[in-house]
């Protein structure tokens, strides 16, 4: 069972400047998740807490042919096992935020080389265009 989708929907949840009111508080340990990245204990004792409060149901399904397992339709626990299941996979230092000045969204680094630096291509646009005007105003005479 392929977990990432699910931790792409917790990320764009910790996001989400407006989430129904049932899911703000989650929004709220979602983003703390984040802003602990490279913290490797304080991630993994975050998410251990929120596997706690978010518990998992799977379903068996064969909506699409053979039976096979689905988390149960719970969005804040399939979004917490996501991202549980990525950091467990991939490790934490796959959680980030983004890097340009006026930005700080959650990602999530699902590149070969583990490079990733912004949440989007327009953000990493942005702060190359900045670091390119500056370069030019300090080599102007």
């Amino acid at each position: 069972m392929d977990l990432t989708s699910y931790a792409e929907w917790a990320v764009r949840l910790a996001n989400d400047p407006e989430p129904p009111p049932e899911l703000r508080r989650l929004r709220d340990e979602l983003a703390g998740v984040f802003d602990a990245a490279g913290d490797d204990r304080a991630v993994a004792a975050l998410l251990n807490a929120l596997l706690v409060r978010y518990p998992v149901r799977h379903q068996l399904s064969d909506h699409d042919g053979p039976w096979h397992l689905h988390l149960a339709d719970d969005p804040a626990a399939t979004a917490v096992m996501g991202l549980a299941a990525v950091v467990a996979e991939l490790g934490v230092d796959r959680l980030g935020r983004c890097r340009e000045p006026h930005c700080g969204l959650a990602f999530l680094d699902t590149s070969s080389n583990r490079s990733r630096r912004y949440c989007s291509a327009r953000c990493a646009s942005r702060a190359n265009v900045a670091a390119f005007r500056a370069r030019r105003r300090n080599d102007a005479p």
